[in-house]
């Protein structure tokens, strides 16, 4: 498969979807190429795994896709010099379609290993045609369809409808017979002014023998009756054999009898020989012998290319034919010399002129193609550095708000208010003490073991990590994500943190560390405030509350407000009265100490949450509770400590 073909489907993409649409299409088939090169062959598995990934992303059945990508292909070759080779294929929408299976004859020179598919067109009238479609990939129909509709539109300005009347599929073709319905009163014009010619004109067959050098003729039994002086150099034996015996049918995709040879008349045929042609020629002369001994079997096979008619007056077939070839190396490999071929075309100039600048065009296409890998390596490690940036921004922020500022949103747009989420603050006891008895960098070092421990346990608890203010570590459940569990996922989160500190030695003492936890919930605002160094930050008096929790707590211990503990008691946690306090703003409240989990004999489940959390849990809250916060008109409520 040509990069000529991925580019389109990823420029379609990219049009209609967006670059991000695409980039996301791509990561999900696992294509580690970031752009392709037109005239580079890449893996046929390529394709087919961007259309069921586009599937998933995009959400729109296949066939559309398909459509809207053939469609958008006839633009995007456009801009790369296509558009005069379609605009020459004919007057009118028949003529195009008749030329259709010699579309891809024209285009051999740049991409000389294509596969193309084959048309045949058959029952014009003045309202349209039948189209045959047939090719060794399947799953293209649509592809085609919206191929043809936009030439029809862009090329003709003739809308085409296209009805599908019969599909065939074998293990390596696919046939479609297609009704194309259109204005074609060109083709009754056509009719109308056919008339024969006056006087015939008698050729000698000698002369056409002569004009035509590679020429095979064969009967309706398909034995062959004459050939061509330049043939017959190379393969002498071949009057009164099958031809097919001979040769086999590379174009069209069709099979090799006489009733398709009569049907595809307006098509070109190409034919290779299905043995290596062993012509002692070819091994005269010491370049012939150098260019033999290189030569493998597949260069030796004859490659001949022309139009099949059939001759009313000789009852034969004869296939007026031209060699293929490159350049001079396979002219050698298959034992042929420029005088074999006809004085009356460009096949001589063709041969020549291609060895001479086959070696200048073979320098700059390495040169493109060194350039070329170049860019691709640039780009993959691009792709990895931004998937860097991402980890880092979304350990930052919450990926759905980054991806809004992102598009441009001003940061006071993405604060919402969240009714009811639960906060827990920790600080280490006697963090002071600790900091004069030790150096900077043990310091630094304690709380990095500290803290990453604390996010590990976030991440087990889901619950979102807000900050870190020197000894304080602050938590949230409930926001961004909305989940009516906020309270019991805040209160697993802190006797792990208890726990946890068994585990972490304070470098003063020796001994394990402490901390204080408090926790309240509430109504908060969150969302990202600023330009610079921007934060997912938490504003309200709830911040305060649970602020007021952890400083009202005593070490190794849960000090939580009434509220928090009136969420709770659904889940069978155990609590001993505190007392109250007064704080700021909201006056005395009264606090518990939360002393105990559920017992293993609880059924959290039959409560309606689980007791430990996993990556499975979070997915399908997070699918069924998604935030419908409201924006705020200033952004901002209450102040955080």
């Amino acid at each position: 498969m040509y990069g000529l073909i991925i580019e389109g489907i990823a420029d379609a993409i990219k049009n209609k979807y967006g670059e991000e649409k695409w980039e996301e299409v791509r990561r999900q088939a696992g294509v580690t190429h970031t752009h392709f090169i037109a005239e580079k062959r890449y893996s046929e598995t390529i394709v087919p795994q961007l259309l069921r990934a586009a599937v998933v992303v995009i959400g729109v059945p296949l066939s559309d896709i398909m459509g809207f990508v053939g469609n958008s292909f006839v633009e995007y070759v456009s801009r790369y010099g296509y558009e005069r080779i379609l605009r020459v294929l004919g007057r009118h929408v028949r003529d195009f379609l008749n030329g259709l299976d010699n579309l891809h004859e024209y285009l051999r020179f740049t991409y000389p290993y294509m596969k193309p598919p084959s048309f045949y067109c058959e029952d014009e009238t003045a309202t349209g045609l039948k189209l045959h479609y047939r090719s060794r990939r399947k799953g293209f129909l649509h592809y085609v369809i919206g191929q043809i509709r936009a030439v029809g539109q862009i090329y003709y300005n003739t809308v085409i409808e296209v009805e599908i009347l019969k599909e065939e599929e074998s293990l390596d073709m696919v046939h479609i017979i297609m009704l194309l319905k259109f204005d074609n009163s060109s083709y009754v014009e056509t009719v109308a002014d056919t008339t024969p010619n006056a006087e015939n004109l008698l050729i000698n067959s000698d002369v056409f023998f002569e004009v035509f050098p590679f020429h095979i003729l064969f009967d309706e039994k398909m034995f062959i009756k004459n050939i061509g002086s330049g043939l017959m150099a190379v393969l002498p034996d071949l009057v009164g054999k099958h031809v097919d015996e001979i040769f086999g049918v590379t174009r069209p995709l069709v099979e090799f009898n006489i009733d398709n040879l009569k049907m595809y008349a307006n098509n070109i045929f190409e034919l290779e020989s299905i043995d290596p042609v062993t012509s002692t020629r070819s091994t005269q002369g010491r370049l012939a012998n150098a260019m033999d001994s290189l030569a493998d079997d597949t260069k030796r096979k004859l490659k001949l290319k022309g139009q099949m008619l059939y001759m009313d007056d000789w009852q034969v077939i004869v296939f007026l034919a031209t060699p293929v070839m490159e350049n001079i190396a396979k002219m050698f490999d298959v034992g042929l010399y420029i005088n074999d071929l006809s004085m009356h075309d460009s096949s001589r100039d063709l041969v020549l002129a291609g060895t001479q600048q086959s070696a200048e065009l073979k320098l700059a296409l390495d040169q493109e193609q060194q350039k070329s890998k170049v860019l691709e390596e640039s780009m993959q490690q691009l792709d990895v550095e931004m998937k860097r940036t991402d980890e880092l921004l979304y350990q930052m922020i919450p990926k759905a708000v980054a991806d809004r500022l992102r598009k441009g949103e001003p940061a006071v747009n993405t604060c919402e208010v969240f009714e009811n989420v639960t906060i827990l603050f920790s600080d280490v006891v006697g963090f002071t003490r600790i900091c004069s008895q030790i150096t900077p960098m043990a310091v630094v070092s304690m709380l990095n073991g500290m803290y990453t421990s604390f996010d590990q346990l976030s991440e087990k608890n889901k619950v979102y990590k807000v900050e870190t203010i020197g000894d304080a570590y602050m938590v949230v459940s409930g926001a961004p994500t909305i989940t009516p569990f906020h309270p019991l996922y805040v209160a697993n989160m802190a006797f792990d943190m208890l726990a946890a500190m068994v585990d972490l030695i304070d470098p003063s003492t020796g001994s394990h560390m402490r901390i204080r936890v408090g926790a309240h919930s509430g109504t908060v605002v969150a969302g990202v405030v600023g330009m610079k160094m921007p934060r997912y930050c938490l504003f309200g008096n709830t911040v305060n509350t649970a602020s007021r929790m952890e400083c009202d707590g005593e070490a190794m211990r849960i000090n939580i407000s009434e509220t928090t503990k009136a969420q709770l008691e659904q889940y069978a946690y155990k609590f001993e009265d505190h007392g109250t306090i007064e704080v700021k703003g909201t006056g005395i409240l009264k606090t518990f100490w939360l002393t105990q989990r559920p017992s293993d004999d609880v059924d959290i489940m039959a409560l309606g949450c689980p007791l430990t959390v996993n990556a499975e849990d979070s997915d399908s809250e997070r699918e069924g509770l998604s935030p419908k916060g409201k924006k705020t008109g200033n952004g901002q409520a209450g102040k955080k400590p």
